[in-house]
């Protein structure tokens, strides 16, 4: 059963830029080659923007009974430890100069909030992860509820 579910898109002013640059793109093909050539630049332009912004704004974050998702990784609850969420100042120590370079990193500069799940496993080397989230309080006491109902 899943108990969270938060997907990372892509913030609506990225969109408006990606409109732009296709806009200014048609702009000046158009007054050189006109619309035969323009159109389907602008096109070409706006697709494959639109597709880089899907493809990075599709990260999921998931906590169910089994665990911790994020992207492809996976934690199960039983190796997960204390889970503090970051804001401010402290999630930018925590995504630049405090950051564990052996940490498992899924941030996003466009979300301010992280929070930083500890790996509790002697044969991960891994530290802790260190995800991107919106609502980082509700993130940490979804997990945390998750834990207790399995009793970790």
């Amino acid at each position: 059963m899943t108990h969270y579910r938060e997907r990372l898109v892509a913030p609506v002013r990225w969109w408006l830029l990606l409109a732009g640059l296709a806009a200014s793109a048609w702009l000046v093909y158009d007054q050189v080659y006109g619309p035969r050539v323009s159109l389907p630049v602008a096109g070409a332009v706006f697709a494959l923007g639109a597709v880089a912004l899907l493809l990075y704004g599709r990260l999921a974050i998931t906590v169910g009974d089994d665990g911790v998702s994020v992207g492809r990784a996976r934690l199960p609850l039983t190796a997960t430890g204390a889970a503090e969420a970051l804001t401010g100042e402290e999630a930018r120590a925590a995504r630049g100069p405090g950051l564990d370079r052996r940490a498992y990193v899924a941030i996003r500069g466009y979300v301010p909030g992280v929070v930083r799940i500890r790996v509790d496993d002697d044969a991960d080397p891994t530290p802790y992860w260190l995800v991107s989230t919106r609502r980082p309080e509700r993130l940490v006491a979804e997990l945390e509820a998750a834990r207790h109902t399995t009793g970790r």
